[in-house]
């Protein structure tokens, strides 16, 4: 199970990244760009997700994995229950939506060429 530390221990240590607390959510963004949050009740970990590629995602496994509210469908974002993500998979989803919201450059710059 993953917790709000871990997912804090990853999200601010990508570059850009600033933490915060909004309608009682912690947030985490780029810029004004939300790129992962977490429920009120930290038991949810929306993230940046591609929208072509989420539905395959959801069906991948749908007890981990669920589409946000159908008024968030709009939206690049995907959400995920914390009690089945495991600090391995987290990071990659944390980092895989903050990719979306940086320039390549930095990306790079944090991850290397062999990221991109």
């Amino acid at each position: 199970m993953v917790t709000v530390a871990d997912v804090r221990a990853v999200a601010l240590s990508l570059p850009r990244t600033t933490e915060h607390l909004i309608r009682d959510r912690v947030k985490f963004r780029v810029g004004q760009i939300v790129y992962a949050a977490l429920s009120r009740d930290e038991t949810v970990l929306g993230f940046g997700y591609p929208r072509e590629e989420r539905e395959a995602l959801v069906a991948s496994d749908p007890v981990k994995f669920a589409f946000p509210s159908q008024s968030d469908m709009r939206f690049q974002w995907v959400h995920a229950s914390m009690a089945e993500l495991d600090v391995e998979e987290m990071t990659e989803l944390v980092i895989g939506a903050w990719t979306m919201v940086v320039p390549k450059k930095v990306i790079r710059e944090h991850l290397g060429e062999d990221y991109l």
